[in-house]
């Protein structure tokens, strides 16, 4: 399966990526151990957008909190990072992408991580994730 994370970004350098207590939305809360994961680095928390790919290397749902009614699905995640973005991939260059019906990966991406701005992971496509494979260098 194929992911994509939007959140603060501390340190891209680091051998593994750690997310705790993620927001899951659009199939996010299926992600599991070996799944392909892509990295946007949130705009509001001074990212850049699309930053990496990796492996995620564990997932663990967190537990519902009794105090809440309603409450989004949450994951904790380690990523180890793949390869690094070569090119720019972010909310200016998906927002002109707003036919939502139009079968497009940008449009699919700028629905699942822009329409709203909280961070989260969500599921993508096969078609959106080799989309975004073209922002990497060949391996």
């Amino acid at each position: 399966m194929f992911y994509a994370i939007k959140t603060e970004l501390h340190d891209l350098a680091a051998p593994l990526l750690k997310f705790n207590e993620q927001k899951t939305m659009y199939g996010g809360k299926h992600i599991a151990a070996g799944d392909r994961i892509f990295v946007f680095a949130s705009e509001p928390s001074g990212g850049t957008g699309l930053s990496a790919h990796g492996i995620v290397s564990a997932a663990v749902a967190c537990p519902k909190r009794p105090e809440l009614a309603r409450q989004t699905p949450r994951v904790s995640i380690t990523v180890e990072p793949r390869a690094f973005a070569q090119r720019r991939l972010g909310r200016s260059e998906l927002k002109s992408f707003t036919d939502w019906h139009d079968g497009r990966a940008e449009s699919e991406l700028n629905f699942k991580l822009y329409r709203q701005a909280t961070d989260k992971i969500v599921g993508i496509s096969a078609e959106a994730a080799t989309y975004l494979l073209g922002y990497f260098a060949p391996t």
